[in-house]
């Protein structure tokens, strides 16, 4: 006897998590595969988490996140009803698609960028469509418009760009944005914006209110350091963030997670120099990588990307073997995540070695 399965889902891959890290020669085991912020949690997050306990556990949570809305309304001059939760950005995103698509219906974005985009997209039983990242591995923003058919609804520009780490131009963006008709949704994804220093690289937030049609997608699982309490927010227009909430998943920013979302927002001072220390080493990673002659995309996220080609499964392998994981995509490169300073120069070793 078989099960029933839904038509279509063959055509769906299941989403990759970045893999956990094997144990080197001499002990180390670093895990560089999921972006994830390398630094404990900040004192006064753990602590305010902490004070949630027992209640938060055995009680719902605030099926509103009525705090940290309006602390993120406040933060960025838009109403709280302009803002959306969900269970990590990647949830939010899978909000957007459902409340704005139909069978049928097309969601841009380029490709290679957010691995999950795909997925989302036919798990909604709308169809992907990938532009290819340019020549320097960015947005190729202008094929993006010239895509744009009568079927689309959607548009994600993933900004910086994962896995690539490039932004796009404030110039290049406005002329899409141009070009957009007003009943297609362009998200800009910036789960990596904190550590964007890109002079022209334009804010989401610049452009909502300025156009009817723009969401801002953030989370607070990068810079932040909340991966594994898993909250994100749209900022969208009230009559789209109304549609966001009617598919969302009731109660799936957990108590927990609103009160160490709302304790980061009141540190940001203290996390800002996490994200300059991750910035500096970025910044030192890319000079030497430069110096060791190994192809490395510059990068404005808090990963770096190599576009190894060929010999990716070579250079895989030597981390592997150093006890690094990285997020490896067979004959096109890996997505290396900027870790604690010995675990980069553990992966500027395996550059050194793979160079020479």
């Amino acid at each position: 006897m078989s099960l029933p399965s839904r038509p279509g889902l063959e055509h769906v891959a299941a989403y990759r998590p970045g893999k956990p890290a094997p144990v080197g020669p001499d002990g180390l085991s670093a895990k560089l595969s999921s972006n994830e912020n390398p630094y404990d949690p900040l004192p006064s997050v753990a602590a305010r988490v902490q004070a949630c306990l027992p209640a938060a556990i055995n009680r719902y949570p605030d099926h509103g996140a009525v705090a940290i809305g309006e602390a993120v309304a406040a933060r960025f001059g838009v109403k709280y009803e302009n803002v959306v939760f969900g269970s990590g950005s990647v949830e939010v995103a899978g909000q957007i698609i459902h409340a704005v698509t139909g069978p049928g219906d097309e969601v841009m974005f380029a490709w290679r960028s957010f691995e999950a985009y795909p997925i989302l997209v036919r798990v909604a039983g709308a169809v992907p469509v990938e532009v290819p990242l340019d020549a320097h591995a960015r947005h190729d923003l202008a094929a993006m418009a010239d895509a744009i058919t009568d079927r689309t609804r959607l548009i994600f520009v993933c900004n910086p760009n994962n896995p690539t780490g490039t932004v796009v131009d404030r110039a290049d963006f406005e002329r899409l944005l141009a070009r957009v008709p007003e009943n297609v949704v362009v998200v800009v994804d910036e789960a990596y914006t904190h550590f964007d220093r890109g002079a022209e690289s334009p804010r989401g937030i610049e452009y909502f209110g300025k156009f009817p049609n723009v969401v801002v997608l953030h989370t607070f699982s990068k810079a932040y350091g909340l991966a594994g309490l898993r909250v994100g927010y749209a900022i969208a227009p009230v009559a789209l963030a109304d549609d966001l909430r009617k598919v969302s998943i009731p109660f799936a920013v957990s108590a927990l997670a609103q009160e160490g979302a709302l304790a980061s927002l009141e540190a940001e001072g203290e996390l800002q120099e996490r994200v300059d220390q991750l910035v500096a080493e970025r910044e030192r990673m890319e000079a030497k990588l430069a110096d060791l002659g190994v192809a490395c995309v510059p990068s404005q996220a808090n990963f770096v990307w190599l576009p190894a080609n060929e010999r990716s499964d070579e250079l895989a392998e030597l981390f592997a073997a150093r006890g690094i994981s990285v997020r490896y995509f067979p004959g096109d490169g890996m997505r290396i995540s900027i870790g604690l300073p010995a675990e980069n120069d553990a992966v500027l070793e395996v550059a050194a070695k793979f160079a020479a």
